[in-house]
């Protein structure tokens, strides 16, 4: 089994190792909070409150991108993705990046999402579950 070492120049962070974001991707992310697709919007109303034992956040910034979902206790970054995404070399390098910041990534279609949102939250809380060492 190979392991790859950490990406040697992670993006910045500053005091605390907050992530250091510009003010242009805070703009970015408050937009899409104002317009979610219908998949994201369904995925919330399941995510939201701590529905699921743990907090997420909606389009949280990571280096320079901006996650769809992250909880950022438990190091998870949940992305919704629309046809745009398929066969996306970006969606490999974004990964990458948030990788970098200790998050692991999981990735949902929209249509499954809004066909089968509860094999979705499943999915989810399985990844919590590895993430909590249980």
């Amino acid at each position: 089994m190979t392991v790859e070492p950490p990406h040697p120049n992670p993006l910045p962070t500053g005091e605390r190792g907050k992530i250091v974001t510009d003010k242009r991707l805070t703009r970015v992310a408050r937009r899409l909070r104002r317009e979610p697709t219908e998949a994201e919007k369904r995925l919330w109303s399941r995510l939201r409150g701590k529905q699921l034992s743990v907090q997420f956040t909606r389009q949280f910034p990571i280096g320079p991108f901006v996650a769809d979902f992250a909880c950022r206790s438990m190091k998870l970054v949940v992305e919704v993705d629309g046809g745009q995404h398929a066969d996306s070399v970006d969606d490999a390098e974004r990964t990458r990046v948030i990788e970098a910041h200790g998050y692991s990534v999981i990735r949902f279609w929209n249509n499954d999402v809004l066909a089968n949102t509860d094999g979705v939250v499943a999915m989810i809380l399985e990844q919590l579950a590895i993430a909590r060492g249980q």
